[in-house]
């Protein structure tokens, strides 16, 4: 399966985006969904996951209350909704997908995931 990630651009902070993947070549209804982000000269961050069932999510601290992960699968795309942007929020964001995983299973880790779209670059000026 191929991930396009896509709905980056620079917004002042307290604003909002929402970014998007979408997936080709499969259909991402049984897989595992993350986003993290990565800044220049940090490690890859976990950001959020939605279980393929859709009944399940998580956030990493940072973003937590601020963020919100979703998906519809008759799209094929899974969301991540981001409101309250700061600064630190800067970085390259990247979709990730699993598959072979419980209904309600969810990862926070890089290495749990086999599939990674291209990155979107989300810039919040301060």
């Amino acid at each position: 399966v191929q991930l396009q990630a896509s709905g980056g651009g620079l917004v002042q902070a307290g604003g909002s985006l929402r970014l998007s993947c979408a997936a080709s070549g499969g259909t991402l209804s049984r897989y595992l969904m993350g986003w993290f982000r990565q800044a220049p000269g940090k490690e890859r961050e976990f950001v959020a996951a939605i279980s393929w069932s859709g009944g399940r999510t998580t956030y990493g601290d940072s973003v937590k209350g601020r963020f919100t992960i979703s998906r519809d699968n008759a799209k094929n795309t899974v969301y991540l909704q981001m409101n309250s942007l700061k600064p630190e929020d800067t970085a390259v964001y990247y979709c990730a997908a699993e598959g072979g995983r419980w209904a309600w299973e969810v990862d926070v880790t890089t290495t749990a995931y086999s599939y990674w779209g291209q990155g979107t670059q989300v810039t919040v000026s301060s």
